[in-house]
């Protein structure tokens, strides 16, 4: 998939009491059965060299304030399980490591400390996102993104100003069904000329290479759906890494929301083989379409557009919504692929410890303004005051959406996608399809029969 994702770390404040344990332990041998190390220091193993200069400073300050030393170690690029691997199996282990979520977990299970008493797991606003096995929680997120439609209010309050408005709502935030959506949508392309844009959404980017936002994050949503009727998981990635094959259960909803993104765009069909993310968000930008599909990575690709005519107060997101039952409650699909873990094996002094350092990390006033100012991340917890959070307007909605009362994110679950081939087939087929070379019922066909092919490779 795509490569714009960022990486991001965690947080809380440390009590004067878990400080005198941890700096005490510093005069007693440990656990034989525990990792050993050096008395009074804890262990950071770093996903991404990127910012390993940011840590640096991070562990200083955090030595200075408490006495107690972190030990920062990042691993080459692409080299992070590796490097976990050799560095787990000493004595000086690390006591804090990374996971990639529920896949990553069942490699590293037998290293992974239970947190969900600590005040970390308590500060997530979405606690769904954890990684959770039976009543334990042994991975804590921390940095989150989103995806979903972004609109431009500026041009919808326009439209619902209109005196011959074919609906009877009468603002987007009532949008919360695909139902709803498909109304306006429709009726705003009737009327794009009193709108003056050239289609409601931006143009569906097919080009080679270009396909991700619908092989990979549209996809996720009726797969997210198929995985969640599986009972035999209570997580929908898991359940999809298990399935050998899959019934595309939920793909005329896929076909809803992809067919009102080719009905009512700014680029017919035939054309879209040549458009890429770039057209596409330039296109809003400028102000020639009211919504496209995308994450919050997306800002810069709309602020760094010349001529861009949107303002940041009208910058807000909406779900993905297809169709599917119950979707009133269905938020952004949000997730990571970076998870703190614990690590097991070295002393309770040490987990201790290690869990106070996150903490004073995410809910200190000096380890917060790292997370939003040096390392960049939208945090997802709970001790950001609203000057503390990203200033984005993307960034600001992923957060909005996550606290909101009554709505579900969506999880990322294209991380049980078998390959990046099952999703080439997949976003060809779509060109094809948009085209009009293909029917839905090869693009399904398609869709089953490559999922099924790279699983049993």
């Amino acid at each position: 998939m795509n490569n714009k994702f960022k990486k991001m770390l965690g947080l809380v404040l440390v009590s004067t009491m878990v400080i005198g344990l941890v700096t005490a332990c510093g005069n007693k041998s440990e656990n034989s059965n525990s990792a050993s190390g050096k008395s009074g220091e804890i262990y950071f193993l770093n996903f991404k060299p990127e910012i390993a200069e940011t840590y640096e400073k991070i562990a200083k300050d955090y030595e200075a304030e408490t006495g107690v030393k972190v030990k920062v170690v990042t691993a080459a690029a692409g080299t992070y399980e590796t490097k976990l691997k050799s560095e787990i199996a000493k004595s000086d282990a690390p006591t804090i490591f990374q996971m990639n979520g529920p896949v990553g977990y069942e490699s590293w299970k037998n290293y992974t400390a239970d947190l969900k008493d600590t005040k970390l797991y308590s500060y997530l606003t979405d606690k769904s996102l954890a990684v959770t096995s039976g009543e334990g929680v042994y991975g804590i997120p921390y940095v989150v993104e989103g995806y979903g439609i972004i609109y431009n209010e500026a041009i919808m309050q326009k439209y619902f100003a209109l005196a011959d408005k074919a609906v009877t709502i009468s603002s987007t935030s009532e949008i919360n069904n695909f139902a709803t959506l498909k109304a306006v949508v429709e009726d705003m392309t009737a009327k794009k000329d009193q709108l003056e844009i050239k289609g409601v959404f931006s143009s569906t980017s097919l080009a080679a290479g270009e396909q991700w936002r619908w092989q990979t994050h549209l996809a996720n949503i009726p797969l997210y759906y198929e995985f969640k009727d599986n009972t035999k998981f209570d997580n929908t990635v898991l359940a999809g890494l298990d399935s050998k094959e899959i019934s595309f259960k939920y793909g005329d909803n896929f076909k809803n929301i992809f067919d009102l993104y080719l009905n009512n765009s700014a680029t017919k069909g035939a054309l879209l083989g040549s458009k890429t993310v770039t057209d596409s968000m330039a296109e809003f930008a400028l102000g020639q379409t009211a919504m496209v599909q995308n994450g919050n990575w997306g800002w810069g690709q709309i602020n760094d557009v010349a001529g861009n005519v949107v303002k940041a107060e009208d910058i807000k997101f909406m779900p993905i919504y297809t169709g599917v039952e119950g979707e009133e409650t269905q938020g952004l699909a949000i997730g990571t692929e970076n998870y703190f873990a614990i690590n097991s094996k070295v002393s309770d002094e040490k987990q201790k410890a290690s869990i106070a350092f996150l903490e004073w990390l995410f809910s200190s006033e000096k380890g917060k303004s790292y997370v939003t100012n040096d390392l960049g991340f939208i945090s997802p917890f709970n001790t950001f005051k609203e000057n503390e959070k990203p200033a984005d307007p993307l960034a600001k909605e992923v957060l909005a959406w996550m606290e909101k009362k009554d709505i579900q994110s969506t999880p990322w679950t294209f991380a049980a996608f078998p390959s990046e081939e099952f999703k080439n087939y997949f976003g060809d087929a779509l060109l094809e399809y948009a085209q009009g070379k293909k029917t839905w019922d090869e693009v399904t066909t398609i869709v089953k029969d490559t999922w099924k092919s790279e699983k049993t490779k």
